[in-house]
C-alpha cells in the first residue's frame, strides 16, 4: 500500500504557475509583515510518521511482567534483535522502560527531563473500552485502520473525517490575536499541501525545502530585457480586470513573489551553525528552524509547522526498515532541538510525533497489520521530560485494552487531549478549546501534564 499521502511537489512548486498554492494568504498582504515579534514567541513542529509507526517496538515495557508479555507475543519482532537494541528509561514514578537504539540521538534529552512518551494515543469519540466497542455500545471513528481515512481524522483532529481543517490550523485561528498585524502564514507545512495547517481564519502555506519558488522565465539577455519580462507580469498582475476570479489569482501569485523575496532573506545575516542531516526529514526540520530564525522580521509570535517522513507502513521487513526510520527522525529531531539552543529559544519550540495510527502487537510475518493506538515522543525545553504520560496498555491478545484478538490497542487517550495539552501551552484559551477540539468535553482531562 501507498503509506504517504501527500506526494512529492518539488518539480511541481518550481514552476511559476504553482506560486498560488504556496501562498494561500494573498487577502492579508504581505507588505505588513516587518514588526518585532513578542518575546513570548512559541512553535509547534509536528513530525507525522506516514504509514502506521509500529510504537510497540518504539516504547518497550522492561518490568519482568510487561516484557515477558511483549516477547511472547511479539515474537519475531521483538527487541533486542540483531538490528536494534534497548535504551534503558524509567518513569518518574520508577516503571522501567525502554527506548530503541534507533533513538539513540534523542535518548539523552530523557535524562535531561526534554524528552516525555505519551502512550496509547488514538483517534477516539469517546472513552472506549473493548467491551463497548465490541458490543457497538459507543460511538467510533470513520473507517479506523484506513490509511486515507486515518491520515485525514489524525490532521483533522475529527474522528468522522477532514470537517475542512486541520487541528494546527484551528490552533492558529484561536491565538491569531498573538501574531499582531503580521501577515506571513503562520500555519506552514514544509511537506506539500497538508489538511492539518488548515484553519477557518488565518491562511496557511505549502513548502518545499530550499524555498526557490523563484519565476522561471524571468532571464534574458541583457538585463534590460529581464526588468522588462518583470516589469510586464508586475502590470499583469496588478491590472484590474474586472473578474473576481481573476484579480483573486492574481493577487495570490503576488504574494507569492513577495513570500519569496521574504524567504530569500534566510540568506543574509549569520547563518545558524548547526548542522542538519541531510535526509529528507532533516532538510525539513532545518527549513522550520530558518523560518524560526526569521521571527524577528516577521513578526511572528505563534507558529505551527508541518514536517512528515513516509515508509512506516512496515507489513515486511520491519526490522531494519523501521529503525532506520526512526534513526532519521532521532537524528533531525536532535537537530532541530541544537537549533532552538543556538537561538536561544529552547523552551520556546516542541517538536512531537504523529501517524495514521499503531500496529498490531501480533506479527504478520515480517512486519504487522493495521491497529490504533500508539505512542508518541514529545520533545523540547518545556517538556516535562523522564516520563511517561498517560495509560500504558496491558500487553494481551483479547485483553482489554485489545479490540480484538490480534492486539489492535483501544487508546487510552485520545488526539484531542495529546493536541490539547499542546495548545494550552500555546496560548488558546479555555474558551477557545472546543473549537480547536470539538470532542475534548468527552473526555475526563483536557491536558495529560507533559508541558509546563
Amino acid at each position: 500500500m501507498t503509506d504517504k499521502q501527500s506526494p512529492s511537489r518539488r518539480n511541481f512548486l518550481r514552476s511559476a504557475g504553482t506560486l498560488a498554492t504556496v501562498a494561500g494568504f494573498s487577502r492579508f498582504g504581505l507588505m505588513n509583515a516587518l514588526a518585532q515579534s513578542a518575546p513570548d514567541y512559541k512553535a509547534l513542529v509536528c513530525v507525522f510518521l506516514f504509514g502506521g509507526n509500529d510504537s510497540h517496538n518504539m516504547l518497550i515495557p522492561q518490568s519482568a511482567a510487561g516484557f515477558n508479555a511483549y516477547k511472547s507475543i511479539r515474537g519475531s519482532l521483538a527487541l533486542p534483535d540483531g538490528n536494534a537494541k534497548l535504551l534503558p528509561i524509567s518513569a518518574v514514578n520508577g516503571t522501567p522502560y525502554a527506548l530503541t537504539d534507533g533513538l539513540a540521538s534523542i535518548f539523552p534529552m530523557w535524562a535531561q527531563q526534554k524528552l516525555a512518551a505519551v502512550a496509547n494515543v488514538g483517534m477516539l469519540v469517546q472513552p472506549t473500552t473493548r467491551t463497548q466497542y465490541l458490543g457497538g455500545a459507543v460511538p467510533v471513528p470513520t473507517n479506523l485502520f484506513s490509511h486515507a481515512d486515518q491520515v485525514i481524522a489524525m490532521q483533522a483532529g475529527n474522528p468522522n473525517g477532514s470537517g475542512g481543517t486541520g487541528w494546527a490550523g484551528r490552533i492558529a485561528d484561536a491565538v491569531q490575536s498573538l501574531n499582531a498585524s503580521s501577515s506571513f502564514p503562520p500555519s506552514i507545512s514544509m511537506a506539500g499541501s497538508a489538511l492539518f495547517c488548515t484553519g477557518n481564519i488565518v491562511q496557511s502555506a505549502s513548502l518545499i525545502p530550499g524555498f526557490d519558488l523563484t519565476l522561471n522565465g524571468m532571464t534574458a539577455w541583457p538585463a534590460s530585457a529581464a526588468a522588462a519580462k518583470v516589469q510586464a507580469l508586475q502590470e499583469i498582475l496588478t491590472f484590474d480586470t474586472g473578474l473576481a476570479l481573476v484579480q483573486s489569482a492574481n493577487r495570490v501569485h503576488q504574494d507569492a513573489i513577495t513570500l519569496n523575496g521574504m524567504l530569500k532573506s534566510l540568506n543574509a545575516g549569520t547563518p545558524l551553525s548547526t548542522v542538519f542531516p541531510q535526509t529528507e526529514i532533516g532538510n525539513q526540520l532545518q527549513q522550520v528552524a530558518q523560518i524560526i530564525r526569521l521571527r524577528a522580521s516577521t513578526g511572528m509570535s505563534r507558529q505551527v509547522f508541518f514536517c512528515s517522513l513516509g515508509g512506516f507502513d512496515t507489513h515486511s521487513g520491519e526490522s531494519w526498515g523501521q529503525w532506520d526510520l526512526l534513526r532519521q527522525v532521532s537524528d533531525a529531531l536532535m537537530a532541530l532541538y541544537n537549533a532552538t539552543i543556538e537561538m536561544g529559544i529552547p523552551n520556546q519550540v516542541t517538536s512531537f510525533t504523529e501517524s495514521d495510527f499503531g500496529r498490531t502487537l501480533q506479527p504478520s510475518g515480517t512486519g504487522s497489520d493495521h491497529g490504533w493506538g500508539s505512542h508518541h515522543l514529545v520533545l523540547g525545553g518545556a517538556v516535562k521530560g523522564g516520563d511517561v504520560y498517560g495509560t500504558f496498555p496491558t500487553l494481551a491478545l483479547g485483553g482489554p485494552d485489545d479490540a480484538n484478538n490480534r492486539g489492535v490497542l483501544i487508546p487510552t487517550s485520545s488526539i484531542d487531549q495529546y493536541g490539547a495539552t499542546m495548545a494550552k501551552w500555546f496560548g488558546v484559551s479555555p474558551a477557545a478549546m472546543s473549537q480547536v477540539f470539538p470532542n475534548l468535553a468527552n473526555f475526563p482531562t483536557a491536558d495529560l501534564g507533559f508541558l509546563g
